[in-house]
């Protein structure tokens, strides 16, 4: 499989963005600077990988804030795409609109991958943990399945 044209790793600085969320209100990484941010990139709202993902998420996000923690997820849905599919799933953290895909390849989690044998351009499933505005774990390729859970061990 092909590597995306940006891997980043631990130590990097994270790259900056400012995106709509699903009111479209403008949300930034400097909007966080007193917090860890896990930052996570995913394909698209409401299939069954994105909505595992996204659900779990949610469901952990009281225990996420205790370790002074904000989960934002990024797709390249649009802000109304994500109203629908937060009020379908009743999700509780900011999911942000990356239609550009812009933030998606600054962070290496837009490229070539495979899908059902076939090599395509798309989202490549993605966390990042950042503190201070600096990559703490950068995670590719991950498992939507448990995969919440996982990134919470790790704070």
């Amino acid at each position: 499989m092909a590597e995306t044209m940006v891997k980043l790793k631990e130590y990097d600085s994270a790259p900056d963005f400012t995106l709509p969320d699903a009111q479209g209100v403008a949300v930034g990484l400097k909007d966080f600077d007193d917090k860890i941010v896990v930052l996570y990139f995913y394909p698209k709202d409401n299939t069954p990988g994105c909505t595992i993902e996204a659900v779990d998420f949610s469901a952990l996000l009281a225990e996420f804030s205790a370790k002074n923690a904000v989960v934002l997820g990024v797709s390249p849905d649009t802000p109304k795409c994500h109203q629908g599919f937060i009020a379908k799933q009743n999700l509780r953290h900011i999911l942000l609109s990356d239609t550009t895909k812009e933030v998606a390849s600054a962070y290496g989690a837009y490229g070539k991958k495979m899908m059902y044998g076939k090599e395509v351009m798309g989202i490549i499933r993605s966390t990042f943990i950042i503190k201070n505005r600096q990559i703490i774990k950068a995670m590719y390729n991950v498992k939507a399945k448990d995969h919440a859970k996982a990134v919470l061990a790790m704070l």
